[in-house]
């Protein structure tokens, strides 16, 4: 039984192997990020990104949460951007700014970013991109899809699409 299960195991890890081998390239097309640009470097222009962060991060996390792929994932943001603009709008009239935001989905060069143990490596990614004022400041960035946000405590959440094949095969499986 031990030899039966340990063949199933390696046929499950080659398969998927040969699947992500045959798969488009890249993890540019795995990731879904979220930037958001503040209007300048001052104080208060940083200042007021991190309360929109809070704010937007709050809204979408339910939404996504629901999504068990990217294009899901991507076509949710996108069903609430007027939403997002208006989340993060609220908070600037609030804090007494001018300026609005601008929220839109495009596919743009990002660097290497390491956080730990996770590296997301520099290419072209898919992203909500939210805009403050010119959005020339700083920004502040995490994964939207798969959800792996960091906070300040640098804390994120990960799932293994490959632990989830294997760990729901085996629950499956009368052993």
């Amino acid at each position: 039984m031990k030899k039966y299960c340990l063949c199933v195991l390696g046929c499950l890890i080659a398969i998927v192997f040969i699947v992500g081998a045959l798969s488009p390239s890249g993890a540019e097309t795995e990731y879904l990020r979220i930037h958001i640009r503040a209007d300048s470097n001052s104080e208060r222009d940083q200042s007021v990104k991190y309360e929109i962060k809070d704010a937007v991060v709050d809204f979408l996390t339910p939404i996504v949460a629901q999504c068990d792929n990217k294009e899901k994932a991507e076509k949710a943001i996108t069903d609430n951007l007027n939403n997002i603009e208006r989340i993060a709008d609220e908070v600037l009239i609030k804090r007494g700014f001018t300026y609005t935001s601008q929220a839109k989905i495009n596919n743009e060069e990002f660097p290497t970013r390491t956080y730990g143990e996770f590296t997301l490596e520099k290419g072209y990614y898919d992203a909500l991109i939210i805009n403050l004022g010119s959005g020339q400041g700083d920004n502040w960035w995490c994964v939207v899809y798969p959800p792996l946000c960091f906070t300040d405590t640098k804390v994120y959440k990960y799932k293994s699409k490959i632990y989830e094949i294997i760990k729901s095969f085996f629950n499956q499986e009368d052993i």
